[in-house]
């Protein structure tokens, strides 16, 4: 699980993507270049992947690991989470 600090190190970033985000809906509902827009819209996935790898570090680096040392079972367990994860990504 993300600790305090973690936590709060994402829920500035989503707040920030999500200001982008609101951006970009008033982009579109003004007359805005579609280059303007994808730009934008480039950005915030940006953003958002940056979130993810974070969260996938932290999944990796921490609940892994305790998954393993819970025994076989567990461990097998987290580690198909993290099979599951990247191919979401892929």
């Amino acid at each position: 699980m993300l600790d305090a600090a973690q936590q709060q190190l994402l829920v500035t970033r989503l707040n920030r993507v999500e200001g982008q985000i609101r951006g970009i809906r008033r982009m579109v509902q003004e007359p805005r270049l579609c280059v303007e827009i994808l730009q934008q819209l480039s950005a915030a996935e940006a953003a958002l992947n940056r979130i993810s790898l974070a969260v996938l570090r932290t999944h990796v680096e921490q609940c892994v690991p305790s998954g393993v040392e819970q025994g076989r079972e567990e461990g097998q367990a987290r580690l198909k989470e993290l099979v599951d994860i990247f191919d979401r990504f892929s």
